[in-house]
């Protein structure tokens, strides 16, 4: 399949994901595998004197092994895992104090959304939203007690991207200190790695594509700053956001099939995302991988290709998109994404329905507003999952 013209992937993807950290002589056994170990303590030959490891939510083999092997695939010094998307973004809410401010991209994951509303709200930290494919917004929008700048890209759910390496200049310009993080959920390492373009932090809800099978709810941040990462492990153990070991394990299995996974993602919703243009009843694919993309050249300039979630719009309205979805057999209406399984669902009612009605209407996240998640089935059972539904909603 053509690349249209993206980043050339680095080599060696693969072979950090199935190897590194995980040299079977860490192990007194050589396992192959990393051990799942669901010790909640650890021996020590002295008191205060441990080895390594003294109790499992200040570090456990098992999830460090995932931590080393994520770093490595972002291209970053150090990696931290917690018990969820939001857990990071809880934990790197602790960085900040009362009177802070943050910048937040206005089309964000609506559970950022309403954390930074509500949770971060409270705290008497502001968050002002901004349109991050205008740098020149985000350069306004700093202020005095700004610490933290808060972006997505590809954006949640209109697929708009940002410059990162802009938008870090643009922010830098008014300090070293103000901290740049970028949630990469829809990319993953294996399609963008924003600390090559002077992002700070690197977050996941590893829930989505970094696990795969929608079976581990886990975030992750990646950095490489040593005193951020001081502050963050702190936090890690203070505030207690850790996941299990099991999951760690599931988590760290699923990276072995990663950059397999993501060619296939972008494979078939590049097909599907072109089909879907030229369907009489849509009115607007967005899909970075499209000419038609407004950013498509950024997209080419900052990403090795584009994953498999996308969001469309139909020239129908709530009831359409309704009916819509219910007709829909191979495709599963549920919330999340970057499964095996397809996945399709409507924003407005579903993953950003916490979004402010007006804010909604502002983003254009309206009822005729649907959100795909192209799995691994065949390509060609989805067109028919997909024509079927128009057939019968239309």
């Amino acid at each position: 399949m053509a690349e249209q013209g993206f980043l050339k992937q680095k080599p060696g993807f693969a072979t950090l994901a199935i190897h590194h950290a995980q040299e079977p002589e860490k192990w007194s056994s050589s396992a192959v595998v990393v051990p799942i170990v669901t010790s909640t303590t650890f021996k020590q030959p002295a008191p205060a004197e441990h080895t390594g490891f003294e109790y499992g939510r200040s570090g456990n083999p098992t999830r460090n092994v995932l931590e080393e092997c994520l770093a490595a695939l972002e291209g970053g010094k150090h990696g931290f895992t917690f018990a969820s998307g939001l857990g990071t973004t809880t934990t790197l809410l602790g960085l900040l104090k009362s009177g802070d401010h943050i910048i937040s991209g206005d089309d964000v994951y609506g559970g950022t959304n309403r954390l930074f509303r509500t949770v971060a709200a409270a705290m008497n930290i502001e968050t002002t939203f901004a349109d991050f494919t205008k740098p020149d917004e985000v350069d306004k929008a700093v202020k005095e007690n700004t610490k933290m700048v808060w972006l997505e890209t590809p954006t949640n759910p209109n697929l708009k991207i940002a410059d990162i390496a802009t938008v870090v200049k643009a922010v830098k310009s008014h300090g070293e200190h103000i901290l740049v993080v970028v949630d990469n959920t829809f990319l993953t390492s294996y399609l963008q790695r924003p600390l090559d373009f002077g992002a700070d932090v690197v977050i996941y809800s590893l829930t989505k594509y970094m696990n795969g099978h929608s079976d581990v709810i886990m975030g992750a941040a990646i950095l490489n700053n040593d005193e951020l990462a001081e502050r963050l492990r702190f936090l890690q153990n203070a505030m207690g956001v850790v996941p299990s070991p099991f999951d760690c394990y599931q988590v760290n299995r699923s990276l072995k099939t990663l950059a397999l996974r993501m060619e296939q993602h972008k494979k078939s919703a590049q097909i599907i995302a072109e089909w879907l243009e030229k369907h009489p009843n849509v009115t607007e694919v967005m899909h970075p991988g499209l000419k038609s993309h407004p950013q498509h050249e950024l997209a080419k300039k900052q990403m090795t290709g584009h994953s498999g979630v996308f969001s469309f719009k139909h020239s129908g309205g709530l009831q359409e998109s309704r009916k819509f979805l219910q007709s829909l057999k191979v495709f599963t209406l549920a919330e999340s994404l970057g499964g095996y399984e397809s996945l399709a669902e409507l924003p407005s009612v579903m993953t950003h329905a916490s979004v402010p009605a007006a804010q909604r209407a502002e983003l254009g996240i309206t009822d005729s507003l649907i959100r795909l998640s192209v799995g691994l089935e065949d390509t060609e059972d989805l067109i028919k999952d997909l024509d079927h539904a128009f057939n019968v909603s239309f």
